[in-house]
């Protein structure tokens, strides 16, 4: 009777630590799909910070032309056709300028989501991680038990076997 009991909480811490392993391989697999793509991200955050550099530096180029088209306007005055055409250039460059700048804002405003998104993924891993931990806890105690358990049945077997 009693070792009916013994073997039935011997199945019982079984199952246990066959769920808690396969939990922790579960959480195991999510922390490394999270991990991925926080690692996406932060190579998107590259990449739009290289971008964003990029914008800038034309921008810088931009602005450079648009003033040496500004100091030539001067320097020609009114002088007709030539003046109308460093016109149109300066308002071309103008447009120019404006666009990047607008790139530039898109490529900031992409750069803060990502960088909230990968927070976030960070978040998501460590609270996973813990997660994992806890289990690794659980399955070890589990694991425990069920070494105490066997131990009891075996010297409970030997005093029968004495008996």
């Amino acid at each position: 009777m009693a070792l009916e009991g013994i073997k039935a909480k011997m199945q019982q811490i079984r199952i246990q630590a066959d769920e808690a392993t396969a939990k922790v391989d579960e959480l195991t697999a999510k922390v490394k799909t999270l991990e991925q793509e926080n690692l996406a991200k932060e190579q998107e955050i590259t990449s739009l910070t290289h971008k964003n550099s990029t914008h800038e530096a034309d921008i810088e180029k931009l602005e450079t032309a648009n003033k040496d088209l500004k100091e030539q306007v001067d320097r020609f005055g009114n002088s007709g056709s030539q003046n109308e055409a460093l016109q149109r250039r300066l308002q071309i460059l103008e447009e120019e300028a404006e666009e990047a700048d607008k790139n530039i804002r898109e490529t900031n405003d992409k750069l803060r989501q990502t960088d909230v998104k990968a927070g976030h993924y960070e978040r998501k891993v460590q609270a996973l991680e813990s997660a994992r931990d806890q289990w690794e806890e659980k399955y070890e105690e589990m694991s425990k038990k069920y070494a105490q358990v066997k131990k009891e049945l075996e010297e409970f077997q030997l005093e029968i076997g004495n008996i």
